[in-house]
């Protein structure tokens, strides 16, 4: 395929030698290219046991804020990739597909956003990094699952917010800090699809297992959950709890590095209410191996943004990253 054709199509369909050691090639572009791999814990295995750097969405917003790589490959979602491009306009950054975007960020669009934050002129916006560029330009400060919370907390009891885009995380929070926050309506499609029967029918399975969830799950499964966290805060209750079998109600990509952390633990992927019994983001499932090594070898896709654009949507990501420092907070 040409290069050209690959720029446009935006991913690659390209015949890969079954017999290329895709991990050692992939090690040896890294050191040619001065390159490093972010990876989210929801992508594939492989992705993960190559990626120079696993994290949440804080801990990797850290990374790409303080790397000193020429190139960053982010093996995540296309708003992850913007995020990095944001805080590196000088460096080069990869998506291994564009087309890996996010149910969660689709369901704010900017237009209606801006709508919406206007009917509410005394009102701070505080984003969660799931959104795109053009959200967190409308934006006062961006927030992670991790540090959410203590944002929150950080700002005067009588300060008006706005919560975007997820009412589930939004609503958490609100009922963690006691405040009144106006919460946009989106969610996380594979957060909402979890089945609250089939968890409860589990559990009374498992007596002895604890459900651990993510915040973005919807409220019944939040009010059963022993342990509520983000995915950094999910894998360390799991490697330091003194209990031995969890049900984890988030993206299944996390187990991979929670059996790792923990190995002699029982991990049971919380039950979706779909016929197909996965709970896989699709988005992030869309990186693999072969466009990881594809992506770096004709480094393509790049992710590209308007100027303008990238200066508006950075004040809020550095206010979040300013405020996660001095709560001493690191994902």
């Amino acid at each position: 395929m040409e290069l050209s054709t690959i720029r446009e199509a935006g991913f690659y369909d390209v015949d890969i030698d079954p017999s290329l050691d895709l991990f050692a090639e992939i090690e040896k572009l890294k050191k040619e290219k001065k390159a490093i791999i972010l990876a989210h814990y929801y992508q594939e295995p492989d992705i993960q046991d190559v990626a120079d750097f696993i994290g949440d969405s804080l801990g990797l917003a850290q990374k790409a804020e303080s790397t000193d790589a020429e190139i960053i490959v982010f093996a995540g979602v296309h708003f992850m990739a913007e995020t990095a491009k944001i805080l590196n306009p000088n460096k080069k950054v990869l998506l291994p597909d564009l087309r890996a975007g996010c149910s969660l960020s689709d369901s704010c669009p900017p237009a209606l956003f801006k709508s919406f934050v206007d009917k509410h002129p005394d009102h701070l916006v505080i984003s969660y990094i799931n959104c795109s560029a053009e959200i967190k330009a409308l934006s006062d400060i961006i927030c992670t699952s991790s540090n959410a919370r203590l944002i929150v907390e950080s700002l005067p009891p009588e300060q008006n917010i706005i919560f975007a885009p997820d009412k589930n995380l939004g609503g958490y929070i609100n009922k963690q800090t006691g405040r009144n926050m106006v919460l946009w309506n989106g969610a996380c499609m594979v957060h909402e699809i979890f089945s609250l029967e089939k968890i409860t029918k589990l559990k009374a399975r498992h007596p002895e297992a604890k459900l651990i969830a993510h915040p973005e799950c919807e409220e019944a499964v939040l009010q059963i959950a022993d342990f509520i966290g983000s995915t950094t805060q999910l894998l360390k209750f799991v490697e330091k709890s003194e209990f031995g079998m969890f049900i984890v109600a988030t993206e299944a990509g996390i187990l991979h590095k929670m059996q790792e952390l923990a190995p002699g633990k029982t991990l049971i992927a919380a039950p979706p209410d779909n016929s197909c019994a996965c709970n896989d983001c699709p988005h992030m499932k869309l990186n693999t191996l072969e466009k990881l090594y594809l992506c770096m070898k004709y480094e393509q896709p790049e992710i590209v943004m308007e100027e303008s654009l990238r200066l508006r949507a950075k004040k809020p990501i550095e206010k979040m990253l300013e405020l996660s420092r001095k709560l001493g907070l690191v994902g």
